[in-house]
């Protein structure tokens, strides 16, 4: 399957399918499973194309600890985690994993084949070899043995996981690993006591995981996944887990919108309508545009609208069958053949548009024939012209019913073709043999080879089907073609017998030699290794060097057929067996398959886990881990026993779990250009246009403030968020909540809130139409929802989470908390009464529950503000409502000189012309040189193919308002440059001279092409250019981090300056401690179920504010120091983050223009600003830091005129000096 195509094409076509992962609004999972192997691949090999790219094994090892680390902390499952590496697969998939091992290591070579010839040094280290991650190799070994060691760790060390079960399922375990998920949920689905609103969350990379979730029929079903960019140059940044964007892919919004999809079906059928037979179809049918299985059918592409295709030839037969084609997993052949035959005249019509553009091409080159294997087709066929094409006719007339229903039998089968038709079908038969004679390799084109490839693709769709729904039902069943038959020749299927084996799965060393190629043999026992390079073996043909790859219709090599050879069994086999007596021990440990690992905590086991690499790893002293082997058969679920989940999805909303039935809407299909990714979609999406319930009449802005003011409504349907509502506003009349400061109170039922009613004034009622028009256009754009007209608007506050409070009868509760921020929300959009599944039952009644001897607790009184402390006996003084504490209050270094003189560090930017004069050229070109510039093939004239270089030093993104911290600043609208850009120019120029000066000539191209910059025989125009990408990208230019424009940051050079103070600090070495008595209120314990809140909301953050982390189970390690060095607004100011450095390095630190591992981004939840304390505290509200705001802007802007008017002068008049 075109993994990225199709997730983008669903993406486009049903726009609310996915949703960014905001921290605030992320759903309660049940049950977490990671797909391991594309984190595996993420943090071992990140980028392919960077041949000087090394990494060691335990940064590797660190790094998937650290990513599986984030993942769960993201999702916190509360009562399953899956963790599944892939073990062998079955034979069907090995074919696909042969050829894109094959592949990567064939890039590999010529990748650096090229740096070499480009006299690039490369490291005298091995390149990590991707083909490793393959089951039974050696570094799979030490993974699998790392893997327990870090879930033995963390279930030991962290709260977090103690209450979770652990699976573990390695690569010694058969299958892949997303089966393996699927066989494990199947099982869990069959148990009597099964919970049908359990939540699932699936991790991976691969689109074919939303046909498995679809296949679970679970209603609360989610796929996690990091955000896809698309239409941009690829990214040769590698991003930390924590720098990701990741995005939420909602399966209870895809089956809706699956069913909106077939909805013109719905009164036709003569059977009854079923949403989950219908989702079992549409499942069937992705599979005909090709998976990892088998090939795609042929001029079938997602690219080119294969899959509305689908679905038109679907709702058009379903009426005519007497049920469903996909029966749970099983393939109903009859009505299959009947949806096929339809299919089937997509071939005719994609040749027909062929042979006329032949027919024209013809009548004016007056050629007869121009494919030579259809001319002399045709001459020999004169004979048989007429028998065949009443044949032929008979046959599509059988298939051709007209409306009545009976069959068409007129002149078409009983008179004579016209020539023009005889000559088609004489050249459409011949088409399809050309295409089984060149791509196949048969000399004649059969019956009898024609039905054996319609068998072949049939028993090949029922094997995915069996595997998708039941599990592996074969082992060694195989698709045994590179390419798959025309639709048109996929008949007489109805009474075909499909039988499988189910066999048994390969041991690892035999798919290693199965799937990997020569150039991998050292990840293989040396006994074998001669198998896949001597001439002598029984098997090298197995192992070509050289190879072909085949486009067929696809656009991206990494979509191309690799042509080699399927492996025999039999021969590899046999070719083995003499060679497996020569395994060592170890080897033979290896080439084994064993069980999954189920892992739980249990405080009254303790052992001492030994460390599989100690010098890198501390061993585990105090383990709490119980272990239990999961034997390979258990989750074993019978063919007949997998159940569809029956659930009333009306009566209960799940929080975070989207559903369109909220509100009342009507849907269709329009090409509307939504904006899921970087640009607007091609194709058609499925809108949705709200109509409202209420009359006109009762739609009032008195009737709806009496409704939801003070009250808990849900916004951004059909994401919903609770939000409490606090104005209301038809634009001429504004009902705000009358209420003290800082008051979050929610009104019960019947509760009548006291209002107060205003008059909108000019400017307020021009705000408020703004607003109509900024929501409508999000709504429009981004998800595909027609909000129309909007009479009103409701202003509310989002929930932001919940915190323990003390009411008065001395009792703790958790209460919900709401931002400050006041956002605007269309009426119509609004979902009130529906109830929510609340599952944040406290356990937590007493200020003893909420205040436990030993635990962390944080202050927000003065004095000691922010300090870490920890809670002592309080016995004694808990019934004052107090608690006894102990805090630690460390010496903070001292800032002040520093950001008085800041200026002295800080990296001075100049305007692009005062750059220009000092360089002696124009300022257009550093504005060019600066961003991007294209380089095409050939010449404007001629242009060769589509291919572009991008030789710009791309230090600025206007579209995506980005700057590079250090080189360049956006004031205002106008672009500023350091030194530094200055130097990198003049070292540009000096390389190449001509291509500034050709541009300079040139400026109005968008695109700049070789043989114009660089004309004559002698220059060599495609040379010149790879010697400036290869330039830039050995450039350390290349790998700078760029931030946004809207970001406050503090330059490389202060924050170096802030490490030194805290070095100095450091030395000081003074830390006491205090013991105090403290009123609840002002304490903040780091709780899961406060996350989200902010522990003072009063707090302002500023550049050099101090703060702490105080949130656990976390990266940042709880009660670590930092400072701020950077601030990203956001438009919700629960998505601000700052950027900090902290005092110390710890695991999973960024680097942000800081030393290693000392740098994070962190949400105002996460932080206690100790300089807001002390502000507070000493009465000294002045601003401690000149930020990018306003002020600082216009003094920039003044500079700037005040440089660009001496610059003038001194051109214009030889003025020299200061004005």
């Amino acid at each position: 399957m075109g993994v990225p195509k199709f997730y983008r094409w669903i993406s486009e076509r049903y726009p609310c399918l996915s949703q960014v992962l905001k921290e605030h609004q992320i759903p309660e999972f049940d049950n977490l499973y990671l797909d391991m192997n594309g984190i595996i691949h993420q943090c071992s090999h990140p980028n392919d194309d960077d041949v000087h790219f090394r990494i060691s094994e335990d940064k590797i090892f660190a790094d998937i600890f650290h990513y599986v680390e984030v993942l769960f902390r993201i999702i916190k499952p509360r009562k399953v985690f899956f963790m599944a590496v892939d073990g062998v697969a079955p034979r069907a998939k090995m074919n696909q994993q042969r050829g894109r091992r094959f592949r990567s290591a064939k890039e590999a070579e010529d990748k650096i084949k090229k740096a070499l010839e480009k006299g690039e040094i490369l490291p005298t280290e091995a390149r990590f070899d991707s083909n490793c991650i393959t089951p039974g190799t050696e570094f799979m070994a030490r993974l699998h043995e790392h893997l327990k060691y870090f879930v033995n760790m963390k279930i030991s060390t962290d709260k977090s996981w103690q209450g979770v079960i652990v699976y573990l399922s390695g690569h010694e375990t058969p299958g892949e690993g997303e089966h393996k998920i699927m066989e494990f949920i199947r099982s869990e689905k069959a148990k009597p006591d099964h919970d049908p609103n359990t939540r699932h969350c699936l991790y991976g990379l691969d689109a074919d995981l939303i046909m498995l979730g679809l296949t679970s029929h679970e209603p609360n079903f989610s796929l996690l996944r990091e955000e896809v960019r698309f239409g941009g140059k690829k990214s040769q940044r590698v991003c930390a887990p924590e720098e990701t964007t990741f995005h939420l892919l909602h399966l209870s919004l895809m089956r809706e919108y699956i069913e909106y999809e077939f909805s013109p079906v719905k009164d036709k059928l003569s059977f009854k309508y079923e949403v989950e037979s219908i989702i079992d179809d549409w499942i069937l049918m992705g599979f005909l545009v090709g998976n990892d299985f088998i090939p795609h059918l042929p001029h079938l592409h997602i690219n080119h609208d294969a899959l509305p295709l689908l679905y038109r030839t679907y709702m058009a037969v379903l009426p005519e069958l007497d049920g469903y084609i996909n029966e749970n997993g099983h393939l109903n052949l009859p009505r299959f053949e009947k949806y096929l035959a339809k299919l089937s005249d997509f071939d005719r019509e994609h040749f027909s548009e062929i042979f006329v553009d032949l027919k024209w091409f013809e009548s004016k080159v007056g050629n007869k024939y121009l494919n030579e294997a259809a001319g002399i087709a045709a001459e020999e066929s004169k004979k048989q012209k007429k028998q065949e094409a009443q044949e032929n006719a008979m046959f599509l007339a059988a298939l051709e019913k007209t409306d009545n229903g009976e069959i068409a039998t007129s002149k078409t089968v009983l008179e004579d073709e016209p020539e023009d038709d005889d000559l088609f079908e004489t050249e459409f038969r011949q088409y399809k043999r050309t295409y089984y004679m060149t791509k196949m390799g048969v000399e004649v084109v059969s019956d009898d080879f024609l039905a054996d490839q319609a068998h072949c693709y049939i028993q090949a769709i029922q094997w995915i089907l069996h595997y998708y729904y039941h599990g592996v039902q074969s082992w060694s069943w195989y698709y045994p073609y590179h390419y798959a038959p025309y639709l048109s020749d996929i008949r007489n299927i109805s009474k075909l017998k499909i039988h499988f084996d189910l066999g048994k799965p390969f041991m690892p060393f035999e798919q290693l030699l199965a799937v990997l190629p020569a150039g991998s043999k050292d990840l293989l026992p040396k006994c074998y290794q001669h198998l896949m390079i001597s001439e002598e073996s029984p098997i090298i043909e197995y192992y070509p060097t050289e190879f072909k790859t085949d486009l067929n219709g696809k656009q991206q090599e990494w979509e191309a057929v690799v042509l080699i050879p399927f492996i025999n069994e039999r021969q590899l086999l046999e070719a083995m067996e003499f060679c497996s007596m020569l395994l060592t021990e170890e080897e033979r440990q290896r080439n084994r398959h064993s069980e999954c690992l189920m892992c739980t905590y249990d405080k009254d086991t303790e052992f001492q886990y030994l460390s599989p690499w100690p010098e890198k790893f501390s061993s585990i002293e105090r383990c709490h881990t119980r272990h239990k082997a999961i034997s390979l058969d258990s989750w074993h679920v019978d063919i007949s026993h997998n159940k569809i989940t029956k659930l009333d999805l009306g009566k209960l909303y799940f929080c975070g779990f989207p559903t369109l039935k909220h509100i009342k809407h009507t849907f269709y299909l329009k090409k509307s250009g939504v904006q899921v990714f970087q640009q607007s979609s091609h194709g058609e999406n499925m809108l949705l246009e709200i109509t409202m319930d209420e009359d006109p009449k009762e739609l009032s802005v008195e009737n709806v403030s009496s409704l939801v003011l003070g009250k808990s409504v849900f916004v951004n349907w059909p994401h919903l968020e609770e939000a409490r509502a606090v104005a209301v506003s038809d634009g001429e009349t504004k009902f705000n909540l009358e209420e003290p400061p800082g008051t979050q109170k929610l009104y019960m039922e019947n509760a009548v809130p006291a209002t107060k009613v205003s008059h909108v004034g000019d400017k307020e009622r021009s705000i408020w139409i703004k607003e109509i028009q900024g929501i409508s256009e999000y709504y429009q754009r981004r998800k595909g929802v027609i909000i129309d007209d909007t009479s009103i608007i409701v202003y509310a506050q989002l929930l932001t989470g919940r915190r323990y409070q003390l009411n008065q009868g001395g009792k703790v509760c958790l209460e919900k908390q709401w931002s400050k921020q006041i956002l605007p929300f269309a009426y119509q959009t609004i979902v009130k009464d529906i109830k929510a599944f609340d599952s944040l039952f406290s356990k937590i009644k007493t200020l003893d529950d909420l205040f436990p001897l030993g635990c962390t607790v944080f202050m927000l009184g003065t004095p000691y503000y922010g300090c870490t402390g920890e809670v002592q006996d309080s016995g004694d003084v808990i019934s004052e409502g107090r608690i006894r504490v102990v805090f630690s209050i460390p010496c903070e270094p001292q800032l002040d000189a520093l950001i008085q003189n800041q200026h002295k560090y800080s990296v001075k930017y100049n305007p692009g012309y005062v750059l220009a004069s000092r360089l002696g050229v124009s300022g257009y070109l550093v504005s060019r040189f600066t961003g991007s510039i294209f380089i095409g093939r050939g010449s404007k004239k001629n242009p060769h193919g589509d291919h572009k270089a991008n030789v710009g030093l791309n230090l600025k993104f206007n579209k995506k308002n980005e700057e590079v911290p250090g080189y360049t600043k956006k004031v205002g609208n106008e672009w500023m440059y350091s030194s530094a850009v200055e130097q990198l120019l003049a070292e540009y120029l000096e390389r190449v001279p001509e291509l500034f000066s050709y541009i300079s000539k040139n400026g109005q191209e968008d695109i700049f092409y070789e043989d114009d910059i660089w004309p004559g025989e002698e220059e060599n125009g495609a040379e010149k250019v790879q010697e400036i990408v290869a330039w830039l990208k050995a450039h350390p230019v290349s790998t700078l981090s760029r931030s946004s424009c809207d970001l406050q940051i503090l330059d490389a050079a202060i924050v170096e300056k802030i490490e030194e103070e805290i070095e100095k600090c450091k030395q000081r070495k003074s830390n006491k401690k205090v013991r105090v008595t403290v009123k609840p209120h002002l304490l903040y314990r780091p709780l899961e179920q406060q996350h989200g809140t902010v522990p003072d909301r009063d707090a302002e953050y500023r550049l050099f504010d101090r703060v702490v982390n105080v949130r656990e189970s976390f990266s940042v390690p709880t009660g670590l120091r930092g400072t701020i060095i950077g601030i990203k607004g956001a438009s919700r100011e629960s998505d601000v983050l700052y950027e900090v450095l902290f005092d110390e390095e710890f695991h999973g630190g960024l680097t942000i223009r800081c030393s290693p591992a000392r740098g994070y981004r962190m949400p105002a939840s996460a932080l206690i600003n100790l300089s807001h304390g002390h502000r507070s505290e000493t009465g000294n509200q002045k601003l401690t830091a000149i930020v990018k705001p306003q002020p600082a802007i216009k003094l920039q802007k003044r500079a700037v005129a005040q440089t660009r008017l001496q610059w003038l002068l001194a051109k214009c008049f030889g003025f020299s000096g200061k004005l």
